[in-house]
């Protein structure tokens, strides 16, 4: 693991363990030994965090340099807590784990007491997750194509079975109770469509790019959707 990253989730261990944490449980987070998880601490208190405790007591956060001082109001920290619970419907890890550490990083900024209602929220969800929607594509690659604005090629499978390959330009991802959409932007129809994530058969980049076209298209795509709502024909 590249030290940078090493040093990455060692902050991340500090921010959401509960504290004092111990040394060999931050060494069990990171994947080091003991040895160079205190060489870790080092490098960190040197680089500016303010990290109490030592070698067989445990340590603790005081002061996070990667964020600056946060104040929410409570409703504020209940429904960050609610949100991020929520991710779990998603059905998608990557994406919740991230969640979590997020909040882990802004919790670590609060002051004593709204931290202290952060760990104690009365707002709960306590929905079973959905049944693991059942795909083969890469939602990391997905996700980096709509950000980069990059083209794809995709073979898919549609609700009927036929297969179709062809050029796609993802716009977006929608997460519902039992399925996963991706809006894309089909440059064989030259019109919006939604993919089933599931019946992405075969995805890759292309090499090419749309940027800037991905918010104009999404604008356009949300006003189509208005019109068709309020029963009023699409301007061309």
């Amino acid at each position: 693991m590249a030290r940078t990253d090493r040093l990455m989730r060692l902050m991340d261990a500090l921010r959401r363990l509960p504290v004092p944490v111990t040394a060999a449980r931050l060494a069990a987070e990171t994947g080091v030994s003991p040895r160079q998880l205190y060489r870790d601490i080092a490098t960190l208190r040197a680089g500016g965090a303010l990290i109490d405790g030592e070698a067989g007591v445990g340590y603790r956060l005081t002061e996070d340099t990667a964020l600056p001082p946060q104040s929410f109001s409570q409703l504020e920290i209940e429904a960050l807590v609610l949100a991020v619970g929520e991710l779990q419907q998603t059905g998608d890890a990557a994406l919740e784990a991230a969640g979590r550490s997020a909040l882990a990083r802004i919790i670590a900024t609060l002051p004593g007491e709204q931290s202290r209602q952060a760990l104690h929220t009365v707002l709960r969800s306590f929905r079973q997750p959905p049944r693991p929607v059942d795909f083969t594509a890469d939602m990391a690659l997905l996700r980096r194509a709509c950000w980069e604005e990059l083209a794809l090629d995709v073979g898919y499978r549609d609700l009927k079975g036929q297969v179709t390959e062809r050029e796609v330009w993802p716009l977006g991802i929608s997460y519902a109770a039992s399925t996963l959409m991706l809006l894309v932007w089909c440059c064989l129809r030259q019109d919006w469509r939604l993919f089933h994530v599931g019946g992405i058969e075969q995805l890759s980049l292309n090499g090419r790019s749309f940027r800037p076209r991905r918010v104009p298209l999404l604008r356009d795509y949300a006003a189509r959707q208005r019109a068709l709502r309020d029963g009023q024909p699409p301007q061309a």
